[in-house]
């Protein structure tokens, strides 16, 4: 039985069941990739350039389609589903624009020779698993960059995803990628692992867990294939005693909420100071209250389900299990009636350091909230986590907000904002967040051949 399923997370009704790949035609996929992968590379960048062109077109002409697609196989909300699309659309663009100039060779002073460059050139055929939680994002995040590279591509999408994938795989291949240069495949995990060690596959990207990641990580070291990781995040936001407090608690309420709480840059850790706890708190409660779940194809709903039953139960756990080992619980965590995997949002303080909830990484609608009595201590213990992906500092000081945002253990620090994410901008995290980066200039450099060709003068 296939494990790629849609199953709305709203109603819990299966809709569709997609096959799965056949251990026989792991071989075949391979193939496929390797065998097409000259061409694509001879394919004139300009071209290639032009196809993400007509691939950004298709999914901003599409839009309502491919929101509502998400929103009924992973349960994001229409509004929110309509913005990942676009914002998948702006990446494959802005790729299409600045890509051919970040392939242009670059002149070195020649230090005794006639000549010395860099050429950026492609490497061969990659695998990329993606995660369902943003489901066009981050296969744009991993296909811009590298489809105008010239490298061919075997994508593996999270098995909810199977309808998603499907469409942007047509999307693809209408748009002129040819059949054999973007391969959607519904695998198991142990077909990519066999994917990895085999010669012919030369890097491997994945977004998801941290367990995830490690896995990937093993099987890549051990055939000495390069590697991205994007995995877990705990980010911290801290607030400064200057700060608009109220004001602050209400945008990173939403920013929590946003996509359910299942995003890995999420403000899941939120440090303020001891005397504004009370505050902050209201705040948070009274706005988390005040966003009601519903059917997340419905415009007007601002929170939808979680991911699956299995997810929401997961993180439903382990609030139980932070109010049991003596955190305090001032709103949501339990089950609503009816069907779906709906969690009422959560808001927890009093978490300390021998507590699971102090260091694991809540997926879901939960914001844990800590007081602390300096900056010093906003620090330390905005630092004191395996993870590292993101984190932010909130300020009416610009500069000493700076000053502190510099001092956090992260790939993305940001002042008066956090998680902002953009086709320019570098993502990626340090620690157990996993390693290499997507977007930007950086995501043209994980999978290439930064080649020198140095020519000598003549003898004589």
């Amino acid at each position: 039985m296939s494990t790629y399923v849609t199953t709305n997370p709203a109603t819990g009704r299966t809709e569709k069941e997609f096959p799965q790949l056949d251990d026989a035609a792991v071989d075949q996929v391979l193939t496929r990739v390797t065998d097409a992968y000259p061409g694509w590379r001879a394919t004139p960048v300009a071209e290639r350039a032009q196809i993400l062109v007509r691939v950004a077109e298709a999914y901003e002409a599409r839009s309502d389609e491919l929101a509502a697609l998400i929103a009924t196989e992973m349960g994001k909300p229409v509004r929110e589903a309509a913005g990942e699309v676009a914002l998948a659309a702006s990446i494959y663009r802005w790729y299409a624009e600045h890509g051919p100039d970040l392939l242009t060779r670059e002149t070195l002073d020649p230090q005794g020779a006639q000549e010395s460059v860099v050429q950026t050139e492609p490497i061969g055929p990659l695998v990329g698993v993606m995660p369902w939680n943003f489901p066009y994002y981050q296969v744009a995040r991993f296909v811009a960059p590298n489809l105008v590279v010239g490298n061919t591509i075997v994508l593996k999408h999270a098995p909810i995803c199977a309808a998603s994938a499907e469409v942007m795989d047509e999307i693809f291949h209408t748009a002129g990628v040819p059949a054999d240069v973007y391969v959607n495949v519904y695998a198991t995990n142990e077909q990519v692992a066999d994917m990895i060690a085999d010669p012919r596959i030369q890097g491997i990207s994945l977004t998801g867990s941290e367990r995830a990641g490690a896995s990937v990580a093993e099987t890549a070291g051990r055939n000495l294939k390069k590697a991205v990781l994007e995995l877990g995040g705990s980010d911290a936001l801290i607030v400064l005693d200057d700060a608009d407090v109220a004001g602050t608690a209400k945008v990173a309420a939403r920013a929590r909420l946003m996509n359910g709480g299942q995003a890995c840059n999420s403000p899941k850790r939120m440090i303020v100071p001891t005397d504004k706890v009370e505050e902050f708190v209201s705040v948070l409660v009274s706005t988390f209250e005040a966003t009601e779940h519903g059917d997340p194809t419905d415009p007007g709903t601002r929170l939808g389900p979680l991911s699956s039953v299995t997810a929401r139960d997961g993180v439903a756990e382990q609030v139980r299990r932070a109010v049991e080992q003596g955190a305090t619980l001032h709103t949501g965590g339990e089950v609503p009636d009816g069907d779906g995997a709906f969690l009422r949002p959560a808001v927890l303080t009093g978490v300390t350091k021998d507590m699971d909830a102090y260091s694991e990484e809540i997926f879901g609608p939960v914001a844990v909230v800590y007081g602390v009595d300096s900056v010093d201590d906003a620090v330390t213990l905005a630092n004191d986590v395996s993870y590292g992906l993101s984190g932010s500092v909130w300020s009416g000081d610009i500069e000493r907000a700076q000053e502190i945002a510099d001092r956090l253990e992260v790939g993305m620090a940001y002042v008066n904002e956090h998680g902002t994410t953009l086709p320019g901008l570098p993502f990626g995290g340090v620690k157990r967040s996993g390693f290499g980066r997507e977007l930007g200039r950086w995501g043209m450099g994980e999978f290439v051949n930064t080649r020198l060709r140095r020519t000598a003068k003549p003898k004589g």
